[in-house]
Parts: structure tokens; sequence; C-alpha cells
């Protein structure tokens, strides 16, 4: 997938969410993270995609939908985090498995995210973040 196409899919995905159609954003985040070849995009612009998805702030009961915006996340990122085990990537990961309600998973992902990024900085606020993850499972 080149980075134009990336950018274009998610700029569709953005403009159905701004325009009030969240559930057909989620079939657009499912759709993108599903695609074989987003995995061939440099791990930064997967980051960004995944962001937009898994770190936007949201209230209420989750929609299927949503929940199956995440699941199709997992393998991304499980990617992600087996071959640049950057702490970002843990966050997201464990985020990810608590919308489709696999809390162990989730604890697991956020003490290793959180192990990583207090040897590497445990001032920083994904450490604190991660912090407050860990403590609320």
């Amino acid at each position: 997938m080149s980075k134009e196409a990336l950018v274009g899919a998610v700029k569709e995905i953005i403009t159905l969410a701004r325009s009030g159609d969240a559930e057909s954003s989620f079939d657009g985040y499912r759709a993108l993270f599903e695609r074989a070849d987003f995995g061939a995009n440099r791990p930064e612009d997967q980051r960004q995609a995944l962001k937009l998805l898994v770190l936007a702030k949201r209230s209420g009961v989750p929609s299927d939908k949503l929940v199956e915006a995440h699941r199709s996340a997992i393998a991304t990122l499980t990617e992600l985090v087996s071959k640049h085990n950057a702490p970002e990537d843990y966050e997201m990961l464990g985020i990810c498995h608590l919308h489709v309600g696999n809390e162990t998973a989730a604890a697991t992902v956020f003490q290793q995210g959180l192990t990583l990024e207090r040897a590497k900085n445990a001032g920083s606020d994904l450490c604190g973040r991660l912090m407050t993850r860990v403590s609320s499972l």
C-alpha cells in the first residue's frame, strides 16, 4: 500500500467520523487494518493510523463495529510489538485487548510496555499512562 493510498484511506475515514457516521468510520478502520498490504507501510505511518482509532476518547458502551475495528488492529499491533518493541505499541495493543474483552492479555501487555518505558524514561507521560492502566486492572 502506498503512502498516498494510506493517507487517502485515512482521510476518508476521518471524513466519515466528522460527518457523524462513526459506525462507517469503524468499518473503514477495520478494512484498512485488515488489508494485506497495510503492514508494508513504515511503522510510523501504521502507528499514526492506529492511534486515530485506538487512542480516541469515547464514552458510552462500545458498538459491535468499534469492537471489531479494535480486533482488526490486534494483528498489526502484535507485529509492531514483535518487530520494534516500542512501549507505545504495547499501550495500543493493550487497549485493543480491553475493547475485545480480554483483560488478562491487556494487563500482561500493559505491564510489558510499562517495564520497557520505565527503563527508557520513568518520568514520561507514557510511563504514567501505563502505570494507570496496569493499576486499573
